[in-house]
């Protein structure tokens, strides 16, 4: 099977996600600035949330570059991924709902450490299914951010409990480490061109 399935059906899902979480922020009642306040917290959940989908949208589309067939292995992979994603809308609007209460907070965290565990399950069949040469196990020699943000997730989950306003900056670290675009994949294949 070709990638192109798995890509449009992919970006499909998270546009929808994307959508859903939009429609789930409520006009507030009133004309003036004040009347923003009270949804403070669920337009920055709304925002990190974006943020999120917007990387994985970014990440899995170059991370596709890299096959030239796509297994059955890969399409359960995806879906897993894309599981673990339809799940952010839900969690973005309850601990957004809730003003960063600990549990919504944990479990948004859960939530973001799944998906991560279900990207790298897709990367590592991606890069089985390619072989000894593989393209992306080129592109993705000394990850340091795949391997710190589980890690960062992992102490972020219980500081939620103890401190929801820290968990929260340590969500944004993974943000920010993965906001940039990575450019491995685009280089491994630029020099296979070559």
């Amino acid at each position: 099977m070709g990638k192109s399935r798995l890509e449009a059906f992919s970006d499909g899902v998270i546009a929808i996600l994307i959508t859903i979480m939009v429609l789930e922020l409520k006009v507030p009642n009133g004309e003036h600035l004040e009347a923003l306040a009270p949804m403070i917290p669920v337009l920055l959940s709304y925002v990190l949330s974006f943020l999120y989908l917007g990387i994985y949208w970014n990440n899995h589309h170059h991370m596709l570059h890299t096959v030239r067939r796509v297994t059955g292995p890969m399409l359960w992979a995806n879906l897993h991924l894309l599981f673990w994603l339809s799940l952010i809308p839900f969690t973005t609007s309850w601990m957004g709902t809730n003003h960063f209460a600990s549990l919504p907070t944990a479990l948004y965290g859960v939530t973001l450490l799944m998906a991560g565990s279900a990207y790298f399950i897709l990367q590592q069949l991606i890069i089985a299914s390619q072989g000894p040469d593989s393209l992306l196990k080129r592109a993705v020699r000394g990850d340091w951010q795949g391997k710190s943000s589980p890690l960062i997730y992992l102490a972020a989950i219980p500081l939620a409990f103890w401190s929801p306003r820290a968990a929260q900056l340590l969500y944004v670290l993974v943000a920010m480490i993965w906001l940039v675009p990575d450019r491995r994949i685009e280089r491994v294949l630029a020099d296979g061109e070559r």
